[in-house]
């Protein structure tokens, strides 16, 4: 199977990886592509950075989606794309306030909004974020405006959360500590035994806090059937069989590290993992027999070599130095090409696809950069197995 193949048997394509090692170009990339082949394609991101939002051409991502403006495509040298191209960035707080105005009753949803615990649950709880941009992920889905949603996860360890999110929510919200907490707004008595664990919990939060909180999840339980079957459609969405999981890393030893952690999360938790992009990979000439031998003579043999520069490039010792200094940092380089290799001829068995983009000379910021990361990643510049 070819990258192309895989993207065009697939409607969501969720892109992870540590931080810093073109996650977010990679998506925009695929998103790209898609598009230019007739794709309706959007893609979100839960990195607030900017990246994504300059790169596409716009000022700012906003929890709806925008497309991208034709005039920049213009300016770009792209012509008119065979599809679409939308761009968003995930909206936590948004997205729990749909979930509310969706599952919860009308006598409810007021209240639950009002909520000084909700206010907090919706903009920084733990966890609530990865499950949001699950959640916003269904959203697109569910709206049928794409036909090939790519996400742009956080860094790997929170990636893991992601996947997790669902189940832990659920678990979450029909806690035994929840139903502690409420036991004091839904019944007058306490008993001896529970009386001690609301003396601390109200010294320490005090008793407004656990007032808001028994209140919050008194109100839940009106939409906690609803939310339990969002978290199972959640659930079934990611292992769906038009879902798959593209990983992300360079070579270097911390994200490649990362990344097999990340993988094997994947296959522990039966995800499809459909490809493994090795990013900003040294050029394979690093590895040619005749380049090999040309950065020996440099480094064996200089002053002969500076002789047939000739003098008008300055003083021939300094010539020499300087061809002796290329062919030393040449077969440096040689050195952790060889081993990057080593690396992806391990990791070749493990998704369907391995891609590997070469390093390229100037960082990515705009559609151009885009398409000629997409063109690495489709084979015209790199190596696709």
């Amino acid at each position: 199977m070819t990258l192309r193949e895989l993207i065009e048997r697939h409607r969501v394509v969720i892109s992870a990886g540590s931080g810093g090692v073109g996650k977010t170009t990679v998506a925009a990339s695929i998103a790209l592509w898609g598009a230019s082949v007739g794709r309706r394609a959007v893609v979100i991101t839960i990195d607030p950075a900017r990246r994504l939002a300059s790169s596409l051409g716009l000022e700012t991502l906003g929890s709806e989606a925008r497309e991208i403006p034709p005039a920049y495509l213009g300016r770009q040298g792209f012509g008119t794309l065979a599809g679409s191209l939308s761009a968003m960035m995930l909206d936590q707080k948004g997205a729990w306030d749909a979930l509310v105005e969706r599952h919860a009753p009308p006598e409810a949803r007021d209240r639950i909004l009002a909520n000084p615990f909700y206010q907090h649950l919706s903009q920084a709880f733990a966890g609530s974020q990865e499950y949001m941009a699950i959640e916003q992920l269904c959203v697109l889905v569910d709206s049928n405006a794409y036909d090939l949603i790519v996400v742009d996860t956080p860094p790997t360890r929170n990636a893991i959360d992601f996947l997790e999110a669902p189940a832990n929510m659920a678990d979450f919200f029909s806690s035994r500590f929840l139903r502690l907490l409420t036991v004091p707004a839904r019944s007058r008595f306490v008993n001896f035994a529970t009386r001690p664990f609301y003396t601390i919990a109200d010294r320490i939060l005090g008793s407004q806090f656990l007032e808001d909180i028994a209140e919050f999840f008194l109100l839940f339980q009106t939409m906690y059937a609803g939310f339990v079957e969002r978290a199972r459609a959640v659930e079934h969405l990611l292992h769906d069989r038009r879902t798959t999981f593209m990983v992300v890393t360079t070579l270097e030893a911390a994200p490649l590290h990362e990344a097999e952690f990340f993988i094997d999360a994947l296959h522990r938790q039966k995800f499809h993992l459909g490809a493994l992009v090795l990013n900003r990979v040294l050029p394979s000439y690093l590895l040619d027999a005749g380049a090999t031998r040309a950065a020996e003579k440099l480094l064996a043999e200089p002053e002969e070599m500076a002789r047939t520069v000739g003098d008008d490039v300055g003083d021939r010792a300094q010539v020499a130095r300087v061809l002796h200094s290329v062919g030393e940092s040449f077969l440096n380089f040689q050195v952790v090409a060889k081993r990057e290799q080593e690396e992806r001829a391990e990791l070749d068995s493990v998704p369907d696809v391995v891609v590997t983009v070469p390093y390229f000379e100037t960082d990515i910021y705009d559609l151009g950069g885009l398409l000629r990361a997409g063109r690495a990643m489709w084979g015209e510049d790199a190596t696709v197995s």
